[in-house]
C-alpha cells in the first residue's frame, strides 16, 4: 500500500467505524430511544427477544448473532456482533452520551470489522440507523 495509511484500519482492533448524531433528547430519552423494541429493532433487526442483560445471546432474522457484553443505563450497551459469513465476532458499543439537559449523542462504534468493504457497509448502516432515529423525533 506504499506506506498509505488504509482509513479505519487499527493494529489492535482491525478495520473499525464510529458514527454518531447529537439529538435534542435528554440522556434518558436517548437511552429509551435505543433501548425500546421499536429502537432495537431499528438498530439490530427483528429478534424474538432482546432483554439487555449481560450474557443474553441473540440471532436476528438477517442473520446476525451476538452476546451482550455490558450495560450500563443511560450510558452505553457492548456486545459481540457477528454477521453471518463473517469469520469472527466484531465488538458493537452503542453509547449515549449528555451534552447538555436537553441535547445527547447517540453513537455506534464497532470494531474487529473483517475487511474495508465490511467497514464501508456498517458505516453506512450506522448513519441510517441515526437518521431513522431522527425521523422518530
Amino acid at each position: 500500500m506504499n506506506g498509505e495509511k488504509v482509513v479505519g484500519l487499527t493494529q489492535s482492533a482491525g478495520f473499525q467505524v464510529g458514527v454518531r448524531k447529537t439529538f435534542p433528547l435528554r440522556v434518558e430519552e436517548a437511552w429509551e430511544l435505543v433501548t425500546t423494541a421499536k429502537g432495537i429493532e431499528i438498530w439490530l433487526g427483528k429478534v424474538d427477544s432482546f432483554p439487555l442483560q449481560i450474557g443474553h445471546s441473540f440471532h436476528t432474522d438477517e442473520g446476525i448473532s451476538g452476546d451482550i457484553r455490558v450495560v450500563n443505563q443511560h450510558q452505553n450497551i457492548r456486545m459481540n456482533w457477528k454477521k453471518e459469513g463473517w469469520p469472527r465476532a466484531s465488538i458493537l458499543q452503542i453509547r449515549t452520551i449528555s451534552q447538555d439537559s436537553l441535547k445527547s449523542t447517540i453513537s455506534f462504534h464497532q470494531e474487529h470489522l473483517p475487511n474495508l468493504e465490511e467497514r464501508d457497509e456498517m458505516k453506512k448502516r450506522w448513519e441510517q440507523v441515526l437518521n431513522s432515529f431522527k425521523a422518530m423525533i
